[in-house]
């Protein structure tokens, strides 16, 4: 076998993992980032090491759930809990997606009417025809390509990072020592960055990318038809794609906080509205090349992300109701599933036309998947420990740790968060 050839084997392993990944840092995401930088400087940055073992373990749970079972999480759920449990869990998934996905489609249509002029209608209605279009007329296994290659757009935020001035040493500082104020502000951004970045909506997605996988490589026939036949190296080429991805996501989101914290923060701008606004700001501190790079990989970005958000929530009901579901089907075999994307796209649509401020809404909505996230995720450590369900795919001991600090870390915030919205 040629260099080449071994090379494009190497790559087929990946795809699920870094796409979730990636679509993490949405337009949505790079708003609380950058809100993040400007408002606290600094002094945040250590969320992100935590998050990312935190949102690692999570995820692979995830992956290796879809990959043991041939089911997505609801499909799992619906099979083992009750039924009360999976509906609630997929009505909070249904409205956070929807408000993600306006708030998403408003951002990516104010980057390129920043960019290129033209009406913001015109744009926003475009790029929701043109989402739509892509994921429900086009073959899943050339569309995964694509996300895959979308993934590139989160290097814009490695370059903008790096043209800002910046005292590395706090820079290393602050990544790995806490910082802790027990201010409500502080902790409804804290709730808001979990919440965006171990998002619901990515155990859903990537649990049910990893059984399309499946299917393209022919080990099943469809979501919850079969039961797929898997390996250890089948393992541990998933735990490989999803610790690659959420680094880069990782990284991503640090490199958006220190661009807005060596800019934004410094010259006294705390406050950010969108993150079309924060590449504005850029503008005059970091240059047009900073600002056309913050720009486009909004864009990016929000390519990559709608289509994961809109394809968790159809997955999710389409799986709970029994209706045909799948990416890799056309649109007249599972009409149910594609009809569910297009009505959570064209609902997150209207968002941006109905006098609701979608950042803010956004921004709240952040923090209510980060309130939602710790109950999923104790489900998600049910299941993964569950020998009936995964057989000898059972969680390993460094993940059930990780998951658990992950869950009392996370469930602590709300919980603090919740107390300074009652009781301020």
């Amino acid at each position: 076998m040629s260099k080449l050839s071994k090379a494009k084997a190497y790559l087929k392993k990946f795809g699920p993992g870094i796409i979730t990944g990636a679509s993490d840092d949405d337009p949505s995401g790079i708003g609380t980032y950058s809100q993040t930088g400007a408002m606290f400087g600094l002094s945040q940055l250590w969320l992100n090491p935590i998050s990312c073992v935190f949102v690692i373990a999570i995820q692979e749970m995830c992956g290796r759930i879809g990959m043991v079972t041939g089911k997505g999480l609801t499909g799992v759920m619906k099979d083992s809990l009750p039924k009360s449990v999976s509906y609630l869990a997929i009505l909070l998934l249904f409205i956070a997606n929807i408000v993600n996905i306006g708030a998403d489609l408003g951002a990516m249509a104010a980057s390129v009417q920043m960019i290129f002029g033209l009406p913001f209608t015109f744009w926003i209605l475009l790029i929701t025809a043109l989402t739509l279009f892509l994921e429900v007329f086009i073959e899943y296994k050339n569309y995964a390509k694509f996300l895959l290659f979308l993934t590139f757009s989160l290097f814009a935020y490695f370059f903008t990072a790096v043209m800002v001035t910046h005292d590395w040493s706090a820079v290393l500082w602050n990544s790995f020592v806490p910082t802790i104020n027990m201010s409500k502000d502080y902790i409804l951004n804290v709730v808001a960055f979990f919440g965006t970045t171990i998002s619901p909506y990515l155990f859903f997605w990537q649990a049910d990318e990893e059984v399309e996988k499946e299917i393209v490589e022919k080990k099943i026939r469809s979501i919850g038809k079969g039961k797929p036949k898997i390996f250890p190296k089948d393992v541990k080429d998933m735990k490989v794609d999803t610790i690659l991805g959420m680094i880069f996501t990782n990284v991503a989101a640090h490199m958006i906080m220190l661009t807005t914290a060596g800019t934004l923060h410094l010259s006294g701008i705390t406050t950010i509205s969108t993150a079309p606004e924060a590449a504005q700001a850029l503008r005059p501190m970091a240059g047009d090349l900073a600002y056309l790079l913050f720009a486009m990989g909004i864009v990016g970005t929000g390519m990559l992300a709608v289509p994961v958000l809109a394809g968790s929530s159809s997955y999710a009901i389409s799986e709970l109701i029994g209706w045909e579901a799948g990416l890799g089907k056309k649109f007249k075999e599972a009409h149910g599933f594609y009809g569910a994307i297009t009505i959570a796209t064209i609902v997150g649509l209207t968002i941006n036309f109905i006098g609701i401020d979608p950042m803010m809404a956004l921004y709240y909505a952040a923090a209510i998947n980060g309130v939602m996230a710790p109950p999923l995720m104790i489900i998600i450590l049910f299941i993964g420990n569950n020998k009936k369900i995964m057989g000898s795919y059972t969680n390993g001991k460094l993940g059930n740790i990780a998951g658990v600090i992950a869950t009392l870390v996370m469930g602590s915030m709300s919980v603090l968060l919740i107390k300074f919205l009652l009781f301020p």
